[in-house]
């Protein structure tokens, strides 16, 4: 995975580029170690094995579990879209450390291009794995990207949310960012897959995007209760 061609930095951003993605890598990789991770699945769903490469599907969660996501999936092959911006670069340079590789494209810039670069991801047998409410928000709202592409593959949609027993908050961020706290445990929490026909016409996009949100909300929610029951 390259930087992306198309895209021009200035000096200082290209040194931001060549040193952060390190630093961060190497602090992440190092929490990483000590947290213990819990899988929490509905009878019926499978969830990916931890270090396994995943199948052919489409994956989603909240943006504010990027950081515990990219651990716990590390190394398993699948291949996220990332918006085509000086932060999405960085991005892309960071998931490439753990294993990953990036469409680049979101909602609102080159969405057909990145929605194209996903849809043949899975035709490689491979898994595309989406941040379900964007790189702007609004928080816990899923994008319609997801539901295209799965109407344009046949693939299905698994949903799930990772939530730190203990962790800082950005609250100043629309998406309320979790970073785990060292030696924590966290609940690798998993929704009901959401099925969408092949070629399902644009107008029965709505009720599928429903679903699929709440999907990913029951995962959430269900984590909560998880750390709560455990606590009793």
């Amino acid at each position: 995975m390259t930087a992306d061609p198309s895209l021009r930095f200035t000096l200082l951003q290209r040194l931001v580029l060549a040193i952060v993605p390190r630093v961060v890598s190497a602090l992440v990789w190092l929490c990483g170690l000590t947290w213990r991770f819990r899988v929490l699945a509905l009878e019926g769903v499978t969830p990916t094995v931890f270090g396994e490469k995943s199948p052919a599907n489409i994956y989603c969660f909240w943006h504010q579990c990027v950081l515990p996501c990219t651990v716990y999936f590390r190394y398993s092959h699948a291949v996220i879209l990332i918006s085509r911006s000086f932060d999405g670069e960085m991005i892309t340079r960071i998931l490439k450390m753990f294993g990953f590789d990036a469409v680049r494209g979101s909602s609102s810039r080159g969405a057909r291009e990145g929605l194209l670069g996903l849809a043949n991801v899975i035709k490689t047998g491979r898994t595309a794995i989406f941040t379900a409410d964007g790189p702007r928000g609004p928080i816990y709202q899923t994008k319609m990207g997801p539901i295209k592409l799965a109407a344009m593959t046949g693939a299905p949609i698994g949903a799930f949310h990772l939530q730190p027993e203990h962790a800082w908050v950005f609250s100043s961020a629309w998406d309320r960012f979790l970073v785990p706290k060292p030696f924590t445990r966290i609940c690798v929490s998993w929704g009901p897959w959401t099925h969408v026909p092949a070629d399902l016409p644009p107008e029965d996009f709505e009720p599928k995007r429903q679903e699929l949100n709440a999907a990913i909300e029951f995962a959430r929610l269900r984590s909560y209760d998880y750390f709560k029951k455990a606590r009793a």
